[in-house]
């Protein structure tokens, strides 16, 4: 007699080890200990990776939900804590881990988040001291991104106001710890930047634990403090504490009272600072007027100006022989270009024409002035001017007579 066999689909059994182990209350909500390798972190923000040990390993995976509570990136060769449920994937017929919760094994995880992001900062430059802006020595006006109430902002008012009264302190109020307070401290700096609204600011809290100060911490507070044209001074928590904004920001001060005391001049300091400053003035005054006295005392005793009287009776009789020798020959000069202009007239006088016609003599010229020097020059009938020593003559030419003066 024959025995039935019982079959069942490979689908059929995958889908009942799942109900199994899904039923197991053991593995709804179990904590697994291990370290990470094949860890990839999808673009949808799921993270798939395995945990081994030193003889086995566990497929895992963690959804971007669970994901996106991760204050640190997990990386290959990390020692984790993960809690989760262990369930069966169906078509890949595998049992895995559904990481819900993660947290570094023998190091906490907003330690670890930070030291990873210390790093990856520090690699791009943004701590570099080149980076790093003076502050003004005479800020006009002080902005303030801390918590509306509190100590902090209390002590940084009272500090800026004993300091230097004259300059004007604008806060910006904003969460300092807890969900969304990042953000609201970044968009506090660039609102400060974009108005323009602040010669330098003063970003911080008071202390407080780690969880308390991670705002500080978050990477979109550094890269804000990063890109500021206004120089900040990162105020936050407690001598002992240090956040990453402490390393990007301009300067470092150890609590919010020391940020005001780096961030303005205190007037007293300045007012001593003026009085010895006029006190050295004076003293350089006074010993230049006491040299120049010395040696104005030391000139007038001197032979060179006793004997300056005299000297100057020398010259002003030098002068005197000189301006009369010099008016002699003025004179002498101009007699002798009086003569010389009187022999030049001379001259002239005899060359003129006028002159030879008062000697008997005429010149004839055509109305329009041409000069006639021979008789081929005029007809019969022509008119013509005589000009005589005494006047002209209108003439009328009856006849010309030619004579050959060639032989």
């Amino acid at each position: 007699m024959s025995q039935e066999i019982l079959t069942v689909s490979v689908s059929q059994l995958n889908n009942y080890i799942k109900r199994v182990i899904e039923n197991n209350s053991y593995l709804k909500n179990i904590w697994v200990k291990g370290e990470i390798s094949n860890c990839k972190i999808h673009s949808s923000g799921h993270i798939y990776l395995t945990l081994k040990d030193e003889n086995s390993v566990l497929r895992a995976v963690m959804f971007r939900g669970a994901a996106m509570g991760l204050r640190f990136t997990p990386e290959d060769g990390m020692k984790i804590l993960a809690r989760g449920r262990v369930s069966v994937y169906e078509s890949g017929g595998q049992y895995q881990l559904y990481i819900e919760e993660m947290q570094p094994d023998g190091v906490g995880a907003l330690h670890l988040a930070f030291e990873q992001l210390k790093t990856k900062l520090s690699e791009e430059g943004l701590f570099d001291e080149r980076y790093k802006k003076p502050l003004p020595k005479y800020p006009q006006v002080v902005g303030v991104v801390t918590a509306a109430t509190g100590a902090a902002v209390r002590d940084i008012i009272h500090v800026l106001g004993r300091r230097f009264p004259k300059a004007l302190v604008r806060l910006r109020p904003v969460l300092v710890q807890g969900e969304g307070a990042a953000t609201e401290i970044a968009e506090a700096i660039r609102f400060f930047n974009e108005n323009k609204l602040a010669d330098v600011l003063i970003v911080g809290r008071g202390g407080g634990s780690i969880e308390d100060l991670w705002a500080f911490n978050e990477e979109i507070v550094a890269r804000a403090v990063f890109a500021s044209e206004i120089p900040i001074i990162s105020a936050v928590g407690h001598e002992t504490d240090f956040t990453i904004c402490d390393f990007v920001a301009d300067r470092r001060a150890p609590t919010p009272s020391a940020a005001a005391e780096i961030a303005v001049p205190s007037v007293y300091e300045l007012s001593e600072k003026l009085g010895a400053m006029q006190s050295l003035l004076s003293s350089a005054v006074m010993r230049s007027i006491e040299r120049k006295r010395q040696k104005a005392e030391r000139l007038s005793s001197s032979s060179a100006l006793s004997s300056f009287p005299s000297r100057l009776d020398d010259f002003r009789m030098k002068l005197a022989l000189t301006d009369q020798r010099l008016e002699q020959r003025i004179q002498k000069t101009l007699g002798q270009k009086a003569e010389e202009l009187s022999v030049s007239i001379a001259k002239l006088d005899s060359l003129s024409p006028l002159k030879v016609l008062t000697r008997g003599y005429a010149y004839a010229s055509t109305e329009d002035g041409t000069n006639l020097s021979s008789v081929h020059q005029v007809t019969d009938g022509d008119a013509i001017l005589v000009r005589l020593s005494d006047g002209t003559l209108d003439c009328l030419v009856k006849g010309a007579q030619y004579e050959d003066t060639r032989n």
